[in-house]
């Protein structure tokens, strides 16, 4: 077996947690890769370095090391090229996490295949002016649009195939997958779904009003989202980088051609790992 590691060498604990997943799959016969620019900050690593491209399309699995933000980066490189992605937490909290940090003996299992593939759906969104597309991008967790002044409330007028259902007043309009239901979106207020019920959910943020609630649309839905004031909007993929939304575009999500297929060494089932991570905060 092929492995790539992506570590986020921003956690504190993830340059020792990379050296020992790298230790571990050697000593199990497997070949580790890591990135080439991580080579002065893991001079001691014991694996060899190449090009992420290079070692994205050589590898068998995606082997994500950090938090949640971390896992999501690299379950969408690992989407784009068809590998499958096993996160391992050397964050907080992690719900993306297939192993934590104590927990590296199973990766035994791995090597053996002895292990189950979630398969996740993902979002595209696109920024379109008229028919020409400006911008795009596939997300795991959600979808943000918001107002680009972030202090001021926005009304965001919302179509569903076409044709328009309502306008929210609010802070911003999320949508999400069911992955990402447990993020932001649970933040938010949205309802906790359940990631093998496929569908797009959609949740306004603050909304200046009494009846708006979440609302849950089978997965093939296409949904727009414009200014309904004339406002300059601004659209994030999973927390990245904003891109404006000019009044005279719009922005479309709708299901990716990609799935994010996550390892699941573990027996855990969706809410075991529910409880447990939620329980963390109490």
């Amino acid at each position: 077996m092929i492995a790539a590691l992506l570590p986020n060498l921003t956690r504190r604990e993830a340059p020792a947690v990379t050296a020992r997943i790298c230790a571990q799959l050697q000593q199990l016969g497997a070949v580790c890769y890591l990135p080439a620019d991580l080579r002065e900050a893991l001079p001691d690593a014991p694996a060899p370095f190449l090009p992420q491209e290079e070692a994205l399309n050589a590898c068998d699995v995606v082997i994500a090391v950090g938090g949640d933000g971390s896992i999501i980066h690299a379950a969408k490189q690992a989407a784009v090229h068809h590998k499958p992605v096993l996160g391992i937490n050397a964050g907080r909290l992690a719900f993306m996490a297939g192993l934590e940090e104590n927990e590296l003996d199973l990766l035994s299992r791995l090597i053996d295949g002895d292990y189950m593939l979630d398969r996740r759906l993902m979002l595209r969104m696109r920024v379109l002016r008229g028919e020409t597309e400006l911008a795009s991008d596939i997300c795991i967790n959600d979808c943000l649009i918001t107002n680009e002044e972030k202090q001021r409330m926005t009304t965001i007028a919302l179509s569903l195939d076409g044709s328009v259902f309502n306008s929210y007043l609010c802070d911003g309009v999320l949508i999400s997958t069911p992955t990402g239901s447990t993020a932001y979106s649970l933040s938010a207020g949205g309802p906790i779904v359940d990631p093998e019920l496929e569908s797009i959910l959609l949740t306004p943020i603050c909304p200046h009003s009494l009846v708006d609630r979440s609302l849950i649309f089978r997965p093939d839905a296409i949904i727009s989202a414009a200014s309904a004031e004339g406002n300059v909007l601004c659209v994030s993929a999973d927390g990245l980088e904003p891109i404006r939304l000019l009044p005279d575009c719009r922005v479309e999500i709708s299901r990716a051609e990609y799935t994010a297929d996550f390892i699941r060494i573990k027996s855990d089932n969706f809410i075991d790992i529910l409880y447990k991570k939620l329980a963390q905060r109490r």
